[in-house]
């Protein structure tokens, strides 16, 4: 039985009749027509019907439309930071990257998502850790990056942030598993970060993240609080030894060139006194040959002008003593040189009387005075 046939004790099945009437589909333009009336209800118009009634529900329908273009298409304007790069979005599907400044997009068709590729981030990452030699350690370390892949930022993985954080957390964890605690906690810090790094580097090659880093920075290490008084004593007794070994070596670097300029000194004093008796034996030399002809010529003659200029050399550096002989057993002698030093300081005073010596006999004296004479005339006689 067909659903539009009668039957089933008389009831028809039809459900476009209701009531016993028979109803088709509904119309179309009756429906747009009671929109029609609708809108111009709204902008003022009456209840008149006919002609006039569809024109003025037309006329603000279209402007309905032209109001909600309008807003359509200036929502599609955005700004972009200089500091930002746009990654476009069509139906939640990568489309384009844009740069900075003033764009616009299809509103309900595109997203654009802002990314900040110029800011320097950070990341920390701390926990305790255990390291080679089985201690515990508090490691805190903290990671500079920047964005510099808009698109493989947002889309090579779910969350490039969290993603770096944890290969942060696993090599770190690698290296100072293979430290000891002495060099996490004092001289070894820079090995530590230099790995550290090199380590991240290589997680984060093959996720292709977008992501570059600036810096990575040791901010701590510190053992559990139960040992650490006993930690800080050692960590002190190692700095001291590093500060006394750099005064040291300043002291050798300070001692080191006086050291070779002392010595530098004494070599040219050296050198220089080999060379004063060098030449000093060599003008002897030549002297020794220029008088050689003379003494052979006047053996007497050169011998007595020599003992007269070494005398008088002798004499020039020796003190000189005036004896004065009077009558009597006792001479008085005066100090030369002192009275020339006085006298060539302005404050020439005769000098007292000295101890009294003892005089010779006349006899002895006398003789001595012919002796004088007798040298003297020789040596007139020899010069002449």
């Amino acid at each position: 039985m067909a659903w539009n046939e009668p039957g089933n004790n008389g009831k028809n099945n039809d459900p476009w009749k209701q009531g016993g009437r028979d109803q088709g589909p509904p119309d179309l333009d009756e429906v747009f027509r009671n929109l029609g009336k609708k809108f111009g209800g709204i902008f003022g118009g009456g209840k008149s019907s006919g002609g006039s009634s569809n024109g003025g529900a037309s006329a603000a329908l279209i402007l309905v439309l032209i109001v909600a273009a309008l807003v359509w298409a200036f929502s599609g304007f955005y700004t972009i930071k200089e500091s930002e790069r746009g990654v476009v979005l069509r139906f939640g599907q990568y489309l384009d990257e844009v740069g900075p400044g003033i764009h616009w997009k299809p509103t309900f068709i595109d997203t654009v998502l802002p990314v900040d590729v110029t800011s320097v981030r950070s990341l920390r990452s701390d926990g305790f850790m255990l390291t080679q030699d089985q201690n515990l350690v508090r490691v805190t370390f903290e990671i500079q990056y920047k964005v510099s892949d808009a698109r493989l930022y947002k889309f090579s993985v779910v969350d490039a942030d969290s993603s770096l954080h944890q290969a942060t957390d696993a090599a770190l964890r690698y290296v100072i598993g293979h430290s000891i605690m002495d060099d996490v906690l004092t001289r070894g810090r820079e090995v530590v970060r230099q790995n550290t790094r090199q380590e991240l580097e290589g997680i984060i090659e093959p996720y292709k993240m977008g992501i570059v880093l600036v810096d990575v920075n040791f901010r701590d290490a510190r053992p559990p609080e139960e040992v650490r008084d006993a930690f800080d004593d050692a960590i002190k007794a190692q700095e001291d030894q590093e500060r006394f070994i750099q005064e040291a070596q300043a002291y050798a670097r300070e001692i080191e060139p006086r050291a070779r300029g002392q010595v530098n000194r004494v070599m040219q004093e050296a050198e220089a006194y080999k060379q004063q008796i060098v030449l000093k034996a060599q003008g002897e030399v030549a002297r020794f040959e220029k008088l050689l002809p003379e003494y052979l010529a006047a053996p007497k003659v050169t011998r007595d002008r020599m003992y007269l200029e070494t005398m008088e050399q002798v004499y020039s550096n020796t003190s000189k003593v005036l004896v004065d002989v009077k009558n009597g057993n006792n001479i008085m002698y005066l100090p030369l040189d002192k009275m020339l030093n006085q006298g060539s300081s302005g404050t020439a005073q005769p000098s007292g009387a000295m101890p009294l010596i003892p005089s010779r006999s006349t006899t002895d004296s006398s003789s001595q005075n012919r002796t004088d004479s007798s040298r003297g005339s020789s040596t007139r006689s020899g010069r002449g």
